[in-house]
């Protein structure tokens, strides 16, 4: 019950703190339920048809009853708007295909214009239905359509097909019109809101009216208190679609609990209001701040209400975007982290007055994700609650661990940037295309990661292979897809970073610089800055005569990998005449890149120099920062010297250099 309380207290909170918002954007108040409209009513206040149109799918908060919030099956009318089979008359007459749930819906009608809270708009909607001519009237506007006073269940007649037909769901190619949901306008002299979704004092009405119509009370597990107990909890909790329930107590049939239970309170009690407040909060903090993967849903949120960083969609980029450049031959760790270190300290309130905007230090987080197996169920598939210090800490140190320089694109044109990947492009970097095929696998692999954001867990080890895999592949990539090859790049060293300072094997442990370590002789990393290198000698040389190809050092990128020695004798000798081509030409840049070549095989040990033996990922961080080391720095005299423009831009053609 302890997500449950959580959402009930963040609703009480939202309430107040958003009451100035537009009342689309507030928390939904209780006893209502988001549904498509697909036609819009126009009466006047006498109850006389003016005028309607077809809506596109639009979703309205709407009055509805407790039945008719979670209906999946059976008659239950909502309190005002509603589909045609109930608010229409004559649906029946018109061979409407469901059976009518008109009487119903006009008893309703009438007990709520009967009540002490009745309301002028509702009596004129009232009025109006009673006439039950509805069908007809929406006939001769001709927004329904009809064939001997038969409903159309498909457009057979030559053009273009009308609005109603194209927003309303199609079933083995046919539909139903008495599907389409009615909502009202009710234009009054003197009241400028005639939309009766967006009128407050409506929904207040059915509030009050709502509330006098309670059942049997019993101790609220939630509340402690004695209260009405809900006998059918909501549904639409995702979109205004979904029929899945988070709380569901049948014991009519399917014998869903009997043989444990003897009545529904048996197992809790839930009051209604706890139930809507609780359910509404949910649906709110879904749409404003949910990360979805089909219908699989994360959310973050302060019990407070207040803004929270959504950890699956933290973006860096703005932050690091105009922060001055670094050359890669310094310790940018240090440099990084004090730029985290001023962001997310920002996040957090230290006194009264900016305890009013920020988050507190101790103040209450939940996190919670959802998905449903079947289409009438949903499960809690994970939930956790903290403070928000600890949740900005792991949200801090998520992007302390993974840092590493990303490509992204500043003011249009490409560069890289220091932080770790957002985990839309994780999804990308470890599977690609695959994961558009396979909803279940991306549900996964997100639920795999998630409590490495916010809980600090380690990385999975075939999750850093697999991006390995995918960015040591280069000739996968089409010509055209330079820039998904180096952003994967990036992504696969940032896992792999994170896999070796978060790891409990102390034989990968490591926490690595972001900048070139030239003292590092580690064998795997120096093979990587090897093949770095010999791909810029021949993209330069490329550059001056062939145009822009694959280089060698790309096309036997993934065999590098599995037999480093025997690919780099190949990849050496094919190198040979660009570095003739380079002598020629551009002999003092030929100079300097046979030096570093020199220097790097010099710190190899010569039996790991000559050894086959495949290369862990730790390939990568060398390739990935040699590579950009020489993308920032040019020979001047014979010396590597740092650009004068140092901004890592990331040119379609290689860079000429002396």
């Amino acid at each position: 019950m302890s997500w449950l309380t959580k959402l009930y207290e963040t609703y009480e909170q939202a309430k107040i703190r958003y009451d100035d918002l537009p009342i689309d954007q507030q928390v939904m108040p209780i006893s209502h339920t988001p549904q498509t409209a697909h036609v819009h009513v126009v009466i006047n206040e006498n109850g006389d048809f003016l005028r309607a149109e077809v809506l596109e799918k639009q979703v309205l908060i709407l009055p509805a009853t407790e039945q008719s919030a979670g209906r999946a099956s059976g008659l239950a009318p909502h309190a005002l708007a509603d589909k045609i089979q109930y608010v229409a008359g004559d649906y029946a007459a018109f061979g409407g295909i469901k059976k009518p749930g008109y009487d119903l819906y006009l008893t309703q009608l009438r007990n709520w214009v009967a009540s002490d809270f009745k309301h002028s708009a509702v009596q004129a909607i009232l009025s109006y239905v009673e006439k039950g001519q509805l069908v007809k009237d929406l006939i001769a506007a001709k927004i329904m359509f009809a064939h001997d006073n038969q409903l159309l269940t498909q457009w057979q007649d030559d053009g273009e097909a009308p609005a109603l037909f194209k927003v309303l769901p199609k079933e083995k190619g046919q539909l139903d019109q008495g599907s389409a949901l009615v909502c009202w306008s009710v234009e009054t002299k003197g009241i400028a809101q005639s939309k009766t979704w967006l009128d407050e004092t409506i929904q207040q009405s059915w509030i009050d009216y709502e509330s006098q119509n309670g059942g049997e009370k019993a101790l609220c597990f939630v509340t402690g208190n004695e209260q009405v107990v809900a006998t059918n909890h909501p549904a639409k909790i995702r979109h205004s679609g979904d029929k899945a329930k988070l709380i569901s107590a049948n014991d009519t049939s399917g014998f869903t609990f009997r043989g444990k239970f003897l009545t529904v309170n048996d197992a809790a009690n839930v009051s209604f209001e706890v139930t809507q407040k609780a359910h509404n909060a949910l649906r709110w903090l879904l749409a404003k701040q949910g990360y979805r993967t089909g219908e699989q849903v994360y959310l973050a949120w302060a019990v407070s209400g207040k803004e929270t960083p959504i950890p699956t969609e933290l973006d860096l980029m703005s932050l690091f975007a105009n922060s001055e450049e670094v050359d890669h031959q310094k310790n940018l760790g240090e440099s990084y982290a004090e730029q985290l270190n001023r962001y997310f300290s920002g996040m957090v309130g230290h006194n009264d007055l900016e305890a009013n905007e920020k988050l507190e230090a101790n103040e209450q987080i939940a996190l919670l994700g959802l998905d449903s197996a079947t289409p009438g169920r949903m499960g809690i598939i994970y939930y956790r609650e903290t403070i928000a210090q600890e949740f900005i800490d792991q949200l801090h140190k998520w992007q302390l661990d993974l840092g590493w320089w990303q490509r992204v694109k500043k003011n249009e044109k490409a560069t890289w940037l220091p932080c770790a990947p957002s985990l839309y492009k994780v999804l990308d970097g470890v599977y690609g295309d695959v994961l558009k095929s396979s909803e279940t696998l991306k549900k996964n692999l997100v639920a795999r990661l998630y409590p490495c954001i916010v809980e600090g867990q380690p990385i999975p080890i075939d999750i850093v292979n697999n991006a390995f895999q995918r960015a040591t592949n280069r000739v996968a990539y089409k010509s055209d897809q330079t820039w998904l090859w180096l952003q994967n790049l990036g992504i696969a060293c940032a896992l792999y970073k994170g896999y070796c300072k978060r790891t409990a094997n102390l034989t990968h442990k490591k926490d690595y610089n972001m900048a070139l370590q030239e003292t590092y002789a580690s064998r795997d990393y120096l093979f990587g800055r090897l093949l770095a290198t010999a791909n810029k000698i021949e993209q330069v040389a490329l550059s001056i005569g062939e145009g822009n190809r694959l280089t060698t050092a790309e096309r036997y990128m993934n065999r590098f990998v599995s037999k480093p020695a025997a690919t780099w004798l190949t990849i050496s000798t094919a190198l040979q005449p660009y570095q003739q081509r380079l002598h020629s030409r551009l002999s003092g840049y030929d100079s300097a890149t046979k030096k570093l070549v020199t220097s790097i095989t010099d710190m190899f040990e010569i039996d790991e120099f000559t050894s086959d033996k495949k290369l862990s990922p730790e390939f990568l961080l060398g390739f990935h920062s040699q590579m950009l080391w020489l993308e920032q720095h040019k020979v001047v005299e014979g010396q590597w010297v740092n650009k004068t423009d140092s901004a890592l831009i990331v040119e379609e053609q290689p860079t000429q250099v002396l």
